[in-house]
């Protein structure tokens, strides 16, 4: 698959949002949850891999099998606020 930079930038983006599951950038860009860390391991640098991976590592909101039935969203209602 040939990757924009655009959307190298939306799938960094979804994988370092906390409730962004996986599953939702399979479902986009078809990159499993494997791929997706084999694609932020190149693409950022050594320290900031090890913060997102020790950021999702567990993080129930990043599988939605593991998320509770009441988040029903991919973002914080407070994030992308309009200025």
């Amino acid at each position: 698959m040939e990757v924009t930079q655009e959307m190298e930038s939306r799938i960094i983006e979804m994988a370092w949002e906390d409730r962004t599951p996986f599953e939702a950038i399979r479902s986009q860009f078809g990159l499993s949850e494997s791929e997706v860390i084999r694609f932020m391991r190149v693409r950022l640098k050594r320290g900031s891999f090890k913060l997102w991976r020790a950021r999702v590592s567990g993080r129930a909101t990043k599988h939605a099998r593991l998320r509770r039935g009441d988040v029903s969203r991919g973002y914080c209602p407070t994030q992308y606020k309009h200025k």
